[in-house]
């Protein structure tokens, strides 16, 4: 079932994209905006959302690009998944509230479905058997040039905006370009092959354009007022 299927009341929206989209950004001004027109919104991330979650998250985000290879990738995201559906998703769609996540399944399907070459049916497979059919109602997914995409990445590290525990959070931006380029391409395809459910967002304008089309996407989406 999706997150608006059977007790599940809320709605459940993610951010997809590649490096320096935006997606940290966005999801605190989505979350913003829903609660200024009365809507409860939950932030969370992937990997991440839930204590063990963030612990695997550290795993997967810090270290050498070549750490690990794209299967363990996968089943390390799957585990923290698993976590971060049961103990915080689920619960907070089913008292009604809006989950906003900064990357979901899309991003595992892109990073090692694709760009690691594990295959779409794979991942396919394994979502199946770790959440059913479990999905997001809402996949935005911010586009953006992977040069430009990758420049800001670089400057936010070097401005400090990072948190102090983030700071080595760089692993998938050190990895090639022809790496970053493969993602782009295919996050577009994943927003081809579901367009009821995924959003393709131009990222390249200043962070007010961005957030506008969001919303936009949003309301017209779940037929809230703009």
């Amino acid at each position: 079932m999706t997150a608006q299927g059977g007790d599940l009341r809320g709605r459940f929206i993610t951010l997809e994209g590649g490096e320096g989209a935006g997606k940290s950004t966005q999801v605190k001004r989505l979350a913003a905006t829903l609660s200024a027109h009365g809507i409860e919104a939950v932030l969370t991330r992937e990997p991440g959302g839930t204590p063990g979650a963030e612990d695997i998250r550290a795993l997967l985000v810090t270290g050498d690009p070549d750490r690990w290879d794209a299967m363990t990738e996968t089943l390390l995201h799957y585990a923290a998944r698993r976590a971060h559906v049961e103990k915080t998703v689920k619960p907070a769609l089913a008292r009604g509230a809006w989950v906003i996540s900064d990357r979901f399944a899309d991003s595992t399907m892109a990073y090692q479905g694709y760009a690691g070459a594990v295959g779409r049916e794979a991942i396919a497979d394994l979502h199946k058997l770790v959440l059913g059919d479990f999905q997001p109602d809402l996949t935005l997914v911010l586009d953006l040039p992977v040069e430009a995409g990758l420049a800001r990445a670089k400057a936010r590290m070097q401005g400090g905006i990072r948190q102090t525990l983030d700071v080595a959070e760089d692993r998938y931006e050190r990895m090639g370009l022809a790496f970053h380029e493969t993602l782009r391409k295919a996050f577009h395809d994943i927003a081809a092959r579901e367009p009821q459910r995924c959003r393709l967002i131009d990222a390249g304008g200043d962070p007010d354009q961005v957030a506008a089309a969001l919303w936009q996407a949003v309301a017209a989406k779940f037929n809230l007022t703009p």
